[in-house]
């Protein structure tokens, strides 16, 4: 029997789909996030996985994103034989309409990332179109998809190697995931795809994150197969390497390792990684001919009872508004500060134009001098917020412009999410700056602490733009100080030895 879909019930569907995901953790990954900060001992991780807790149900609660980065949209159909769809549209279209109605929904506004021209323009299409459609023809008659919105932090990590067939997997593995860095915010997931050629390594690896997170009941009750037996390996050997939540070193990097195969050549042996990151964001559900999708919202019993609060006794307090150079000398590596005053925001778009500018030697709209800039790109604001969730980007890709700004400009700190490379981290230590972490995952909670906002410079840029942020307690961690002493090196290391000495539960 043919089964018709109508156009309007395929394309809510999506859009509905784009929404429910923007603001609801799988449940999965709640319990499994709870579980490691049940038995996390590294106050700093602990610390962020409050933080990434909170953020998650506050976002349930209040429905706006779970990190400000929304991601772009991956489409997975499995469409049925025997399924008809009532269009002249073709499925790219259907789905980046779905898109476009979700990502300008004006009650949950969601941040358009996507550009047209990855060359030469970089224009912003401004409703995250177009997404990436994987088609599959099966038996049956239903539609079923399953729906992800992927961060660029995260993305950006995706990792392929041509190994030869008598190298080791795992060996692969434990020496690519440090050079990851803690751009892609774990805690999170990774999947790896084995087999068929290149493309499909890498469809096959970002499919298996669209898999329920099921670690613990694997631990449970023990690996059936030898697939389970190498994911059971691999989950406790990467969380033995120490890098921890946020890369602040730890007893958890990964809460599950997902594995997926496809015959290969003889010759071959393709292997990719793609991480998930702390906005874990995917959904399923199918289409039969009977009208949209339904999503079932988690209930709130499912999030543990973990409530991050600003912590006066522990955290420096600091006034941006009267910050100095020698106080930005007196932090000490992960310590951590509560930010009050104004702070400028520029992340790669404006850092680039600021160095053609000054090449030139044009003006800057923006006085630096004395400054803290925060890389952040922002969600539009929704009824009486002032900003969007507004969690940190990926620092190291602001790396080649830190000298210059440090140099050119008067800043003295700067504010991301991870690690920084050697060239920043040198460029801080000769200008005795200071680099500042915010947690990754933790974009509403983050602009909570937003209490005015105004843009300054570069409006053409759209999130891009420099904005001026007035802050209240903000919470950040000293992750680079005016030595050049990072914790992104001394955690993880210092956690690693740790691990290799005590008893970790891995359930």
């Amino acid at each position: 029997m043919t089964v018709t879909i109508k156009e309007e019930d395929f394309i809510q569907s999506i859009a509905d789909g784009i929404q429910f995901i923007s603001y609801y953790h799988p449940v999965d990954y709640i319990r499994h996030l709870a579980r490691a900060y049940e038995r996390e001992e590294s106050p700093a991780a602990r610390d962020a996985i409050a933080q990434i807790l909170t953020n998650s149900r506050m976002c349930a609660e209040g429905k706006r994103p779970l990190c400000q980065d929304t991601g772009i949209v991956n489409v997975f159909l499995k469409v049925g034989m025997n399924v008809r769809f009532d269009t002249q549209r073709s499925l790219q279209e259907l789905c980046d309409e779905g898109v476009r109605r979700g990502y300008t929904n004006p009650d949950n506004p969601l941040r358009a990332s996507v550009l047209d021209d990855p060359l030469f323009s970089r224009r912003n299409t401004k409703d995250n179109t177009p997404c990436i459609v994987n088609v599959e023809l099966v038996p049956g008659d239903k539609v079923d998809v399953q729906l992800a919105s992927k961060g660029g932090g995260s993305e950006n990590k995706s990792k392929f190697a041509m190994l030869n067939p008598s190298d080791s997997l795992v060996d692969w593995v434990l020496k690519t995931v440090p050079t990851m860095g803690a751009g892609w915010c774990p805690p999170g997931m990774l999947g790896i795809g084995v087999g068929g050629t290149a493309e499909k390594a890498a469809l096959l690896a970002k499919q298996s994150l669209m898999d329920d997170i099921d670690m613990y009941e694997l631990l449970e009750r023990g690996p059936r197969t030898k697939l389970e037996e190498l994911r059971i390996e691999l989950y406790e050997k990467v969380n033995a390497l120490g890098i921890g939540a946020q890369g602040l070193g730890g007893l958890t990097t990964v809460l599950d390792v997902k594995i997926a195969t496809f015959p290969t050549h003889a010759a071959s042996l393709p292997v990719a990684m793609i991480p998930n990151c702390a906005a874990t964001r995917h959904a399923h559900f199918e289409l039969d001919g009977s009208g949209p999708a339904h999503l079932t919202p988690p209930s709130l019993s499912e999030w543990p009872e973990v409530h991050w609060a600003p912590d006066y006794n522990k955290s420096r307090q600091v006034d941006l508004n009267t910050l100095t150079r020698e106080e930005v000398a007196s932090w000490k590596p992960g310590q951590t500060l509560l930010l009050s005053g104004k702070m400028l925001t520029g992340r790669d778009a404006a850092h680039k134009r600021i160095q053609d500018m000054l090449a030139k030697g044009e003006p800057l709209p923006v006085d630096f001098a004395n400054r803290v800039i925060y890389y952040v790109g922002p969600v539009d604001p929704v009824r009486d917020e002032v900003v969007g969730p507004a969690g940190p980007t990926t620092s190291t890709r602001m790396d080649k412009f830190t000298d210059m700004m440090l140099d050119k400009t008067g800043l003295i700190a700067m504010i991301g999410k991870s690690e920084r490379g050697p060239v920043a981290i040198e460029a801080i230590r000769k200008h005795g700056s200071a680099y500042l972490m915010a947690v990754g995952g933790a974009a509403y909670l983050v602009s909570k602490a937003i209490r005015g906002a105004k843009v300054l410079g570069f409006a053409d840029l759209g999130m891009e733009a420099i904005y001026e942020f007035d802050v209240k307690d903000m919470p950040v961690t000293v992750a680079v100080d005016a030595q050049g002493t990072s914790v992104h090196t001394t955690g993880p290391k210092e956690w690693q030895a740790r691990i290799g000495k005590i008893p970790v539960a891995t359930a």
